[in-house]
């Protein structure tokens, strides 16, 4: 379009494919870059992908998804949601704070890793049992006092603290509305009866309680995992509007255009720009150097 050429949907398709296809080792290069600082966030979504023995319906694989906050992102395609296939293979070499939802798949990944959890999906069953039962004041009370602990967070962003300064406020802050909360949920769920869905609210949060206090010992670490839901936002919209990956090769293609458009999206580079300067050199490029084509160092390298 661009040039006032007309070409079809199918020809676009393959050409993008064989694009994404030389995209794959500059991504393995990106995953090494995650790999080797000490925090990352994780989160898994479903992708329909066509198989030959299943004819008629689609198989449901997943796009596990590796970030650091505004920083570099990888989506993992594997064919299955089982922690040996997903974050087990990926995580291997993974030394440090991985935070996540409270999905038994990122369980017992290494002695190396410290789990950290999510407040926003703590917050969620709270939220939801509010609109179960909007007569309860409890689950509203619960809610509220998280969101002082949101309050200053979204002061530590508008004071542009660094990690030491954020950690410093939240032990002076955060640390007794964390307390004086996990003792009003144990409170609550000792009163309600455990058929209530309120009581499987106080048991999530109080059976993620341990990890979710690790936001308070490292300022780096970030209060939820908004950082990975936000990225998977487009891929869940995009589910409306495509039917499938067209086969199990397609996926590891797709999912290096993903990490890539993402990637150049929260570090601001022009995706364009980056992409008509990689592409052209990858068919010559040394495997051996590939590292120096990611965005992060395609980045720094024009900042020099």
């Amino acid at each position: 379009e661009d040039h006032g050429i007309d070409l079809s949907r199918q020809t676009l398709n393959a050409a993008i494919l064989v694009a994404t296809e030389l995209l794959v080792p500059v991504v393995r290069a990106q995953a090494d870059e995650l790999i080797a600082g000490n925090y990352l966030q994780a989160d898994e979504t479903t992708v329909p992908c066509q198989v030959a023995d299943k004819s008629g319906r689609n198989h449901l694989a997943y796009l596990w998804e590796y970030g650091r906050p505004g920083g570099p992102v990888v989506f993992d395609f594997r064919m299955g949601r089982g922690r040996k296939a997903g974050p087990g293979e990926f995580l291997k070499r993974f030394q440090g704070k991985l935070q996540s939802d409270g999905y038994a798949a990122y369980d017992k990944l290494g002695e190396g890793i410290r789990f950290v959890a999510c407040m926003a999906h703590i917050r969620r069953k709270f939220v939801d049992t509010a609109k179960l039962t909007p007569l309860d004041p409890l689950p509203v009370e619960i809610v509220h006092q998280i969101g002082l602990l949101y309050k200053i967070e979204a002061e530590a962003r508008s004071r542009n603290l660094n990690a030491d300064q954020r950690l410093e406020l939240r032990v002076s802050r955060s640390t007794p509305i964390m307390t004086a909360l996990k003792a009003r949920i144990l409170q609550i769920r000792q009163e309600i009866s455990p058929d209530r869905a309120l009581a499987g609210a106080c048991d999530y949060a109080l059976g993620q309680w341990e990890r979710m206090e690790e936001y308070l010992k490292d300022g780096q670490v970030e209060i939820d995992n908004n950082w990975c839901e936000g990225a998977m936002r487009p891929i869940a919209l995009g589910r409306k509007n495509w039917l499938h990956i067209g086969d199990e090769t397609a996926g590891p293609k797709i999912a290096a255009i993903i990490s890539i458009v993402e990637t150049c999206r929260r570090l601001d580079i022009p995706l364009r720009e980056y992409l008509r300067d990689i592409l052209p050199k990858l068919g010559t490029w040394p495997i051996n150097r590939v590292g120096e084509l990611t965005p992060t160092a395609w980045k720094a390298a024009r900042s020099r």
